[in-house]
């Protein structure tokens, strides 16, 4: 008899369960569809089965939609019978009240709820999320103020003080509570910036929580000057907006406090070197370095002083001859003082490479070069980076053969290394400019494969050059001009290139290569910081030539130009725009990505299409 019992229920257990999947499916599909009074039954029996929440509101809901509200009122009192510690529940009976015009009994709960609240921060939340839920703002206001008085400080409800200030629209008591909150516990001054920034637009210009949060921070500064956490959100906040001088001027403050030697500086002025910010950078260099030799920092605070100048002359191309004698003025007094020796590699490398290419002293340059090679106990890489800058230079003197000698020796010490495809590209670079365009195509076959992205890219643009461009006259005549022109341009001998572009012109008016010169008419502008001439070419590059090849380099160099020289940050972002949806093929998509969401924040999903 037990085994035919057993066979019973193991036939009829699928029945069951797929009887419970059909009444739920039913009432989910009448529910959905507005049809209350169908879906009433079957939630009626899925909530008999398993009274969870949601059974439970789907339930309610029915009821309520069919006005059957005594039926809806017994079954909230019983809910909260059995949930007596589950605050939404009789949140909810008041709520019921209240939408059946019975005010004065939705009050009492409410009223019962915060008065009866317990010393327990768990108790006190749920109930101000339960009000809040509800859009109750004045009530769970109430339920906060009581759960303060009741926890005192063991438990400030700062977050969610602050949470509902947001919610209210009073920025100034928010921002006062997430500051409070740094009085109890000062190492969640991270997790605040972190809650900050995803709240509020700080960078903005009309940013007005920006104002509010500042003022907040510069009085308590002053009111707590012992408390120094108040001071690294100043620090944060001002490197949001990327105001670096406010930001140095408070961190040198807070170093003098700490007696930090100037590491904290040191870390905002490299900042300010990623941001282009050099005066500002400068400024805090000069301030680790006059805190005394003696120091930590000093030495690489004057290096990184020494590199600023470098990247200040050769990325703006903005200086007098002032400027630039100053600049080198201050590499050979550190080298005099320091010597030649192998940690001094890199600042005789920047150093050459500026009287090179800066200060027409290319001569003293490469003497300057041949000497750091001899020097004793250089690394193989130290040996190639020095020769790299020596090549470059010897193209820039006119032997390029005693460059390409260099490259080759700096390849075939590092065959598989980036600076290795480098030095082969370079190389490869030196027999176009001479004409050799079979062999200099054979080796950017071979620099397509590399490893290294840049140098790919570099090696794919400059093949297809050869390739389009080599052969299309009789005589080649075009394409050696061109290759020679392209050289000159290396050598900053602007006028004799410029001459040879524009007899292209005027013997091949319509060979393929006038979107090329355009290009490299620009080049030459931008290398001589003529920034607005450059545009001008760019501009005429896209009018005449925007199907070709090339229209998406012009685009992006267009881009780079308004960013980081004219500072007109409203073009910048409306030609990187331009890279994501007029060329999605092109190699800068992901760099103009990056660049437009950095102006911009983050893209509108339509902006951020592939």
């Amino acid at each position: 008899m037990k085994i035919n019992l057993i066979l019973f229920f193991l036939l009829l257990s699928p029945y069951l369960f797929c009887q419970g999947e059909t009444d739920q499916q039913l009432a989910q599909l009448y529910y959905a569809k507005g049809e209350f009074e169908k879906a009433l039954t079957y939630y009626e029996k899925l909530y008999i089965a398993d009274p969870s929440k949601f059974y439970f509101n789907r339930y309610l809901d029915c009821l309520e939609a069919t006005d059957q509200r005594k039926e809806a009122e017994k079954l909230l009192k019983k809910q909260v019978a059995a949930n007596r510690f589950d605050s939404e529940y009789k949140v909810r009976l008041g709520q019921f009240y209240e939408d059946g015009q019975e005010a004065d009994k939705a009050q009492k709960i409410y009223s019962e709820l915060i008065t009866e609240l317990a010393p327990d921060a768990g108790q006190v939340i749920q109930l101000y999320n339960a009000f809040k839920a509800k859009g109750r703002n004045d009530l769970a206001l109430r339920t906060l103020e009581t759960g303060r008085k009741l926890l005192k400080d063991t438990y400030p409800l700062h977050f969610q003080f602050a949470e509902l200030y947001g919610t209210m629209g009073q920025t100034e008591k928010m921002i006062a509570e997430y500051l409070d909150l740094l009085d109890f516990y000062s190492s969640y001054y991270q997790t605040l910036q972190t809650v900050l920034s995803s709240q509020f637009e700080l960078s903005a210009k009309e940013s007005k929580e920006y104002e509010i949060l500042k003022n907040a921070l510069l009085e308590r500064v002053q009111k707590k000057p012992n408390d120094t956490v108040y001071a690294e959100m100043l620090i944060w906040l001002f490197l949001q907006r990327k105001n670096f001088n406010a930001a140095l001027t408070q961190v040198q403050a807070l170093d003098k406090r700490l007696g930090e030697q100037g590491l904290r500086v040191l870390d905002v002025a490299k900042i300010c070197v990623e941001n282009r910010d050099y005066e500002s950078a400068r400024k805090g260099f000069k301030y680790v370095i006059s805190l005394g030799e003696e120091k930590s920092y000093y030495y690489e605070a004057e290096r990184a002083l020494l590199n600023t100048r470098f990247l200040e002359v050769t990325t703006n191309r903005n200086f007098s001859a002032e400027e630039l004698n100053a600049t080198i003025q201050e590499y050979r007094a550190t080298l005099a003082r320091i010597g030649q020796k192998r940690s001094s590699v890199p600042l005789t490398i920047e150093l050459s490479h500026i009287l090179a290419f800066y200060a027409n002293q290319s001569t003293e340059a490469i003497e300057l070069l041949t000497k750091v090679l001899a020097i004793t106990g250089l690394t193989d890489m130290q040996k190639a980076e020095i020769k790299m800058e020596l090549g470059d230079i010897q193209v820039l003197h006119g032997d390029i053969w005693e460059a390409s000698l260099l490259y080759m020796q700096i390849e075939n010490t590092f065959k598989f290394e980036p600076i290795g495809n480098e030095a082969k590209y370079k190389n490869a670079r030196i027999f176009y400019y001479d004409g050799e365009f079979n062999f200099a195509q054979s080796q950017l076959n071979v620099l397509k494969e590399s490893t290294s992205k840049l140098i790919a890219n570099d090696a794919m643009k400059l093949s297809l050059l050869i390739t389009d461009n080599f052969g299309l006259d009789s005589n080649y005549q075009a394409m050696s001009w061109f290759a020679n022109a392209d050289l000159l341009i290396e050598q900053h001998q602007y006028t004799p290139a410029f001459a040879l572009f524009d007899s292209i012109i005027k013997n091949f008016p319509y060979h393929s290569l006038g979107d090329e010169i355009l290009l490299r008419k620009s080049k030459a502008m931008q290398q001589q910081g003529n920034w607005n001439e450059a545009v001008r070419y760019l501009d005429e590059l896209l009018k005449y030539h925007r199907e070709d090849i090339l229209a998406d380099d012009a685009v992006f160099q267009l881009g780079e130009i308004y960013e980081l020289h004219l500072n007109n940050l409203e073009k910048a972002s409306e030609f990187y725009k331009t890279i994501l949806f007029d060329f999605k093929g092109s190699l800068y998509s992901e760099e103009a990505r990056k660049r437009f969401r950095s102006i911009r924040g983050d893209m509108p999903e339509e902006d951020d299409m592939q």
